[in-house]
């Protein structure tokens, strides 16, 4: 399957029964990102978390008590 990184427009290819590709199909919200782009942005997203002025904001998640 030919799969193209929604940052920088590289075309690369993924195996086709793979569980990403699959997700590409089924759900269209789903997006690829190439290595080095997913690298890149996890590092910078890492610094920015150390400094303390970033706040990641998560849903909290609630739980049903029966």
């Amino acid at each position: 399957m030919r799969v193209k990184c929604v940052l920088c427009d590289k075309i690369e290819s993924i195996e086709n029964e793979s569980l990403q590709a699959k997700r590409l199909r089924n759900r269209p919200i789903h997006t690829y990102m190439c290595k080095p782009c997913e690298t890149r942005i996890s590092e910078k997203t890492q610094k920015r978390a150390d400094t303390g002025n970033f706040k990641l904001y998560r849903s909290k998640v609630q739980e049903e008590e029966w």
